[in-house]
């Protein structure tokens, strides 16, 4: 029986055209799965694994990271609670010259009741308690008198620093206004009201917004000294963090070492607002950061932060596929470390070379099954996002491995950014407490003053009276370098 070519070329017309369905199908199931795949490496992102604040950490990501941190402290030994032997302590000792001295004479004895007046003294014990002066506000009048001369000429007597108007608060009650907002991020009213409070005196919140701008127009000689100091350094960590400035994405840079710490803010992120800063462009030594790219800018010794790497490794070995090359990297990386501090701890310069050997050729081994099981792809083709961050990471290991094991090169580079995140984590905790920043004149003044008392700080220097000699017109001075 004859088939009707009609109906043959219907039946091909239609097959062709299952063929472009199943095609265009089969094409937006894998978007969909890639997308997915995205969708859950997002998803599946916290601090623990990324490089994402605690605080964006979800209440279940939250107990499986305390779950983790208890798992750890059970594999050490047992600490009693309280205060642990070694750590440093408070302890509110007895003064040799007390400002008041009240006595306490017994008038009868307690046994027969009679006079004491004629009593001999028995000894003595002494009970010193500290508190504050009663809250109230001291005034003091300054009066500049004017004197004339025999020639005719009159001259006035000059007024200090801190009298700046007929009636004006002096350096000590503008050193807690300004304590109180930059060290401690205590909103304004919140600080007009508490200074109310403890001075007895209204003090208005508009007077308590001005003063950390007061305090930072008095930095420019500390700033400029502070990052002179910094330009000459061997090693510094660097890092950046967004924040809103009158409503707009701003960026706080911080460049710090143990002694220093240098806060600026800036409209841009990358390295033109480093070049501003002014600087990273007159750096010389090392640079220890995140892996940022603009930080790649500066033709410097560089030094990746370990406690990425530890995070990036424990994010790519969630897959399986990939945790038996990212496990052994992130062990070897712990181990490098631990070694280091053995041998700073004898006060050793180097690591010795054998140990230096022995980590590289590990590192290598273990970049080898990296790439074994993640191989460069094809021309054109596309990776799931997870072969894409661990194929990305191998990279980047491989790239850098000099700047990954910088610090076992030269032990005065630390393993991590730590420093770094640590000093540019209070512009987090201000956001957290007092919101943004409503201008940009007020972003700089909190980087300024924080700048200042954050370094007085590392040099064992009160905040509070750091300020109050600042408002006084006697600023702290850096301590001359060592020699």
């Amino acid at each position: 029986m004859a088939v009707d070519d009609s109906r043959i070329e219907a039946f091909e017309a239609t097959i062709a055209e299952l063929r472009a369905v199943v095609e265009s199908q089969r094409q937006l199931i894998e978007r969909l799965e890639a997308r997915v795949a995205e969708l859950e490496h997002e998803l599946g992102r916290h601090s623990g694994n990324s490089s994402v604040p605690p605080s964006s950490d979800t209440l279940a990501e939250r107990a499986a990271q305390a779950a983790r941190r208890q798992s750890k402290r059970e594999k050490k030994a047992q600490r009693r609670a309280g205060k642990q032997p070694g750590s440093p302590g408070a302890h509110l000792g007895r003064v040799e010259d007390p400002d008041e001295v009240v006595e306490h004479a017994p008038e009868v004895c307690d046994a027969c009741g009679e006079g004491l007046d004629a009593g001999d003294d028995a000894g003595i014990e002494c009970r010193q308690v500290f508190d504050l002066p009663p809250r109230r506000v001291h005034v003091t009048e300054h009066r500049a008198r004017r004197r004339r001369c025999a020639c005719g000429h009159t001259t006035a007597g000059v007024f200090p620093s801190e009298a700046t108007a007929p009636a004006c608060w002096g350096p000590e009650v503008r050193a807690v206004a300004a304590y109180l907002l930059v060290r401690h991020h205590l909103p304004v009213a919140r600080v007009a009201q508490i200074l109310s409070d403890l001075v007895a005196a209204p003090v208005s919140t508009g007077w308590v917004a001005g003063i950390s701008t007061q305090a930072a127009g008095r930095l420019d000689t500390f700033l400029a000294e502070l990052a002179d100091r910094l330009a000459g350094q061997d090693v510094v960590h660097v890092d950046e963090t967004g924040a809103r400035v009158a409503g707009v994405k701003h960026w706080f840079h911080v460049v710090s070492t143990r002694w220093f710490t240098h806060l600026a803010v800036h409209r841009r992120r990358g390295h033109a607002a480093t070049d501003d800063i002014g600087i990273l462009a007159r750096f010389a030594g090392t640079l220890v950061h995140d892996r940022w790219a603009p930080y790649w800018h500066y033709n410097v010794g560089h030094a990746l932060c370990g406690a990425h790497l530890l995070r990036d490794l424990a994010a790519v070995s969630e897959n399986w596929v990939q945790s038996g090359w990212a496990d052994p990297m992130a062990a070897l990386l712990v181990e490098a470390k631990n070694a280091c501090d053995a041998a700073l701890a004898k006060n050793q310069r180097h690591l010795h070379w054998r140990t230096r050997r022995r980590i590289s050729e590990r590192y290598d081994e273990f970049l080898a099954d990296a790439f074994s099981v993640c191989p460069a792809p094809a021309p054109g083709a596309k990776r799931a996002v997870g072969e894409r961050i661990a194929y990305n990471l191998a990279v980047a290991l491989r790239d850098h491995k000099h700047e990954v094991l910088a610090f076992t090169t030269d032990l005065a580079v630390p393993f991590d950014n730590n420093q770094a995140e640590r000093d540019l984590r209070m512009v987090k905790l201000q956001q957290k407490i007092s919101g943004g920043f409503r201008t940009p004149t007020g972003a700089a003044s909190f980087a300024a003053v924080r700048s200042y008392i954050e370094t007085g700080r590392k040099h064992h220097q009160n905040p509070l009276d750091l300020l109050t000699t600042l408002f006084a017109g006697n600023p702290w001075a850096l301590p001359p370098p060592a020699t």
